[in-house]
């Protein structure tokens, strides 16, 4: 028996993550096949109204039972009315000569916007995953402009960097990727991230005694997760698509189911000062689901080397916040 639909709202939806991810929502892939969904595309972007329709239709010929109705539009306010969920693609694309400050100042005006426009219209249980970059950032920006809705609905992906990590451990150590749990990317969703091999785990063991090659963890290993999404660019000539939508899906159902005991994923969370992160940020960090509420996991520990890569990369957050709060708006 199907369940009440809920409304999922995608802002930038006609870009390449979009058309990977509104099917696999559609189809049941990210709520399950009992779950019917209303569908609506915001549009963000100048022109693609006619790209919106495209995509209507082919979700339209797709025939999914779990697709209840679809719905296109350019209005804040009607795009975020009654929405449960609601997914952020959509953000001001960094051209060449931009400056990072140039580049807050452009999405601080959209997610000002989009955040007074939740918290004006989206249902109470309202949950938000931020994914255009600088995601964390962003992020943080439309959750300081929602007034009244909770700190703990608003999340940033990082779990496609958890993926990459989870890929290369399986990789050098010879297992499948299944094999790989424990692995929290700290911090920003930037090339300062931290992939936590310390605390990761290699078919129940911890990864540095299955890859006893440290200097290849320290150096090799961070260093390939950290700019994976560059080497992507650099091989295909544009950014990674599939593989975030696949993500994006990760992290929703990471936060709706519960998580297995003992294992923990990274999101993008409002900061409550935990492992010395500046409170209030949106960093990554552990964290674990009881199907109903996200709670960061305590008692990781955090050697030398760990808490210089975190703080270095929470300090970038916070250096992020700090040029948005000197920008006149």
């Amino acid at each position: 028996m199907m369940k009440k639909p809920i409304k999922i709202t995608i802002t930038g939806s006609t870009g390449h993550i979009g058309y990977s991810l509104l099917f696999k929502i559609a189809n049941g892939g990210m709520f399950g096949p009992d779950q019917p969904v209303d569908l609506m595309m915001l549009g963000v972007y100048p022109g693609a109204g006619s790209m919106r329709v495209g995509l209507a239709m082919e979700l339209e010929d797709c025939a999914y039972p779990t697709l209840n109705s679809m719905s296109s539009t350019t209005d804040l306010d009607e795009g975020f009315s009654g929405a449960n969920w609601i997914i952020m693609l959509g953000c001001a694309p960094r051209k060449k000569g931009m400056e990072r400050a140039d580049l807050l100042e452009m999405n601080g005006r959209m997610f000002i916007g989009q955040g007074h426009s939740i918290a004006k219209n989206a249902a109470d249980d309202v949950r938000i995953l931020v994914v255009g970059n600088p995601c964390n950032t962003n992020a943080w920006i439309a959750m300081n402009n929602a007034e009244g809705v909770p700190a703990d609905r608003w999340f940033a992906l990082t779990r496609l960097d958890e993926n990459r990590a989870k890929a290369q451990l399986a990789k050098k150590a010879g297992v499948h990727v299944g094999d790989v749990s424990n692995m929290c990317v700290w911090g920003n969703h930037s090339n300062t991230q931290f992939p936590d091999f310390f605390n990761a785990k290699i078919c129940g063991k911890p990864a540095t005694e299955v890859i006893a090659d440290r200097h290849w963890l320290e150096n090799d290993f961070v260093h390939i997760v950290r700019n994976r999404g560059a080497a992507v660019i650099e091989e295909r000539g544009a950014s990674s698509a599939a593989s975030a939508a696949s993500a994006i899906v990760d992290t929703v159902q990471s936060i709706i189911n519960p998580t297995p005991d003992g294992d923990f994923h990274s999101i993008g969370v409002c900061s409550d000062g935990s492992y010395g992160t500046q409170k209030g940020l949106i960093t990554s960090m552990p964290i674990r689901s009881d199907g109903k509420n996200v709670e960061i996991v305590q008692g990781l520990e955090i050697n030398d080397f760990s808490r210089k890569a975190i703080d270095a990369s929470v300090a970038e957050l916070a250096d992020e916040a700090a040029t948005f709060k000197k920008l006149a708006f």
